[in-house]
């Protein structure tokens, strides 16, 4: 015989247990009006039972009148503690909600833990100003350092969750892998991850910082990236790129990072080819080595430095450009890891050239060559040149570039470069103002113009040679950013049949037109599987290693010589909420977790 299911025998409250045995209902459970507990069962045999046991003299002497009286005071004093509770457990809730909050801030802010005491103390006078009487919810806002570092990992360890759980949607992904140093002189690890899911969205998201306490060999950083791959769960067969900053121990063909991870992939038996990179920001610095005009920067650089590296020097100069009343009223400093700093150093110093060999004559200086018509034609082109240089390096930086759009960059560039020089061979400086305003004021010698063609020659030729290898894969960044331009003949043969049909599609050469490149390759129907591959592995690739450059700059703002003891598990909390893009932490969730955790708790110490 089966055994008999309380809950399938549809077992209802009746209204006169109230006045017989002093129950009501309170979430389809019976519960005692005079002390509050609850029976399990609802069957008129155990609540006659607990009350004839617990509380049977309390109403003996009283007749039906005074016992529903009673029911339904007893009840009202029920609501209102009941009202209570959820007001204090709302109340509390919202004080926890709120300490997430905050804690998010202060780590996207860059501020220490102990800024939530700060905060505080802020929120409590705002409040006695405003509303006084809401102060009590404010003192149970805990912003103490322990409360705000615990909030800051939650949210952290939430953020990875979400990540671990968009990593089995992907169909593909690539890592951007780069090294720098901290203040502690401790070597870090970025790694950031582009996935790409079977809707063809992007997530862009930061993987992983680790700390190298060691060396930083080619094995020692695959051993890191390895590790990091598994613990968040990511096949290999899906890993489509690799970019790197192209130091040796990234890229050395024996024992670098990528001939490593190639042989890990053969090892787990992946069948396709992983595309490596060098950072095409990175490359493109390179490039501008190949002019050879450091003889210009180390003058002007000398100059700069004798005027900025003494407070006094430089407190004058600025006095001076005030008397003048120039339109600039200072000179920057350039850093060389700051790649855009020459060039606005340069401009500076070419639009206050003889304002800074007035005041360099002052105090002594030679300034014969910063004043020969030679120099000052080659700073001149310098000036533009690298102008030129860090537009497209401003438009390369940008977040959530597609490799593609890129890679077009690029090739725009050395287009112009190709123009540029066949013009200056021609003495046409339409593009180099800096250059027209020197010609204009040579008494003496001819602007060198076949010089400088010679020299944008160079760096064309430099720009071909390092940029091959996205040459190289033109044919792909073309099938994502206009397919329908491409020929269908010289493309993979296992891509013509669906090429065909998308270029005859005249629907999707609407979508196309509607939308743009950047977004068409969602749009592309569920009948091209083999295009939305295609259109999904170029999205997931990296072009450069930017935002692993964009969070050392953020782990520099955090580890400064102030908190130079943060630990590498709060670095590390920290860099992942503030370098978030496509995730954002669910705080609601979080809270609810630790309301349950409570329950769970309180219920263990009450069986205790």
């Amino acid at each position: 015989m089966a055994k008999r299911k309380v809950d399938t025998e549809n077992r209802g409250f009746h209204t006169r247990w109230e006045s017989e045995y002093m129950f009501t209902e309170v979430a389809g459970k019976p519960v005692c009006l005079l002390c509050g507990e609850s029976v399990a069962v609802m069957k008129e045999y155990n609540l006659r039972r607990h009350h004839e046991t617990k509380h049977v003299d309390k109403d003996k002497n009283m007749d039906m009148k005074q016992r529903l009286q009673k029911v339904e005071e007893l009840k009202q004093g029920l609501k209102s503690r009941q009202a209570l509770f959820r007001k204090a457990k709302s109340q509390s809730e919202a004080a926890v909600k709120a300490s997430f909050i905050v804690a998010e801030e202060i780590a996207k802010s860059a501020r220490p833990f102990t800024e939530g005491d700060f905060i505080k103390n802020c929120m409590l006078k705002v409040c006695n100003a405003v509303c006084p009487d809401k102060r009590q919810l404010f003192l149970n806002v805990s912003l103490s350092r322990n409360t705000v570092s615990e909030r800051v990992d939650q949210l952290s360890i939430n953020l990875k969750e979400q990540l671990v759980k968009k990593g089995k949607d992907f169909i593909t992904y690539s890592l951007a892998v780069d090294e720098s140093t901290d203040t502690s002189d401790i070597a870090q690890l970025s790694i950031f991850i582009h996935g790409v899911d079977s809707s063809l969205s992007v997530t862009e998201e930061f993987l992983a910082l680790h700390p190298m306490y060691g060396t930083t060999t080619g094995h020692d950083l695959y051993e890191e990236v390895s590790r990091c791959v598994n613990e968040k769960e990511l096949p290999w067969e899906k890993l489509m790129g690799l970019t790197t900053d192209g130091a040796p121990a990234m890229c050395g063909h024996r024992s670098g990072l990528v001939e490593r991870t190639r042989e890990k992939m053969q090892v787990e038996n992946v069948t396709g080819e992983l595309t490596a990179y060098h950072c095409i920001i990175h490359q493109e610095s390179l490039c501008a080595k190949a002019l050879k005009m450091e003889h210009v920067m180390s003058t002007i650089t000398h100059a700069v430095n004798f005027i900025r590296a003494k407070g006094l020097n430089h407190s004058q100069l600025k006095a001076f450009l005030s008397e003048l009343e120039t339109e600039h009223g200072d000179l920057p400093y350039h850093t060389e890891v700051r790649w855009l700093s020459q060039g606005k150093v340069l401009q500076r110093c070419f639009e206050l050239r003889e304002e800074i060999c007035l005041f360099l004559e002052s105090k002594g200086k030679d300034t014969t060559q910063l004043r020969d018509e030679t120099f000052l034609c080659e700073m001149a082109f310098l000036c533009d040149i690298t102008s030129h240089l860090n537009a497209m390096n401003q438009q390369l930086q940008r977040r959530g570039r597609v490799i593609s759009d890129m890679y077009s960059t690029v090739k725009a560039f050395k287009t112009k470069l190709t123009l540029w020089e066949a013009q200056m061979r021609k003495e046409n400086l339409s593009h180099f103002p800096s250059c027209q305003t020197m010609k204009a004021k040579l008494s003496t010698s001819v602007f060198p113009s076949a010089q400088f063609a010679d020299k944008i020659s160079v760096l064309a030729a430099d720009f071909r040679c390092r940029f091959a290898d996205f040459e190289a894969q033109k044919s792909r960044f073309e099938l994502l950013s206009n397919p329908f331009a491409v020929d269908v003949e010289s493309s993979p043969p296992n891509l013509q049949m669906e090429l065909m049909e998308l270029q005859c599609s005249d629907a999707l050469k609407a979508k196309y037109a509607a939308v743009g490149a950047a977004e068409f390759a969602r749009f592309l129907p569920d009948t091209m599987p083999k295009l939305r591959i295609q259109a999904a592995q170029t999205l997931s690739m990296f072009g450069s290693t930017y935002l692993c450059e964009q969070l050392f700059s953020l782990m520099k703002l955090n580890k400064t010589s102030h908190r130079s003891r943060l630990t590498a598990e709060h670095l590390h909390s920290i860099l992942r909420i503030s370098s978030a893009q496509s995730l954002t932490p669910n705080i609601d969730e979080l809270v609810q977790k630790m309301r349950h955790h409570q329950v769970s708790a309180s219920a263990s110490a009450s069986n205790m």
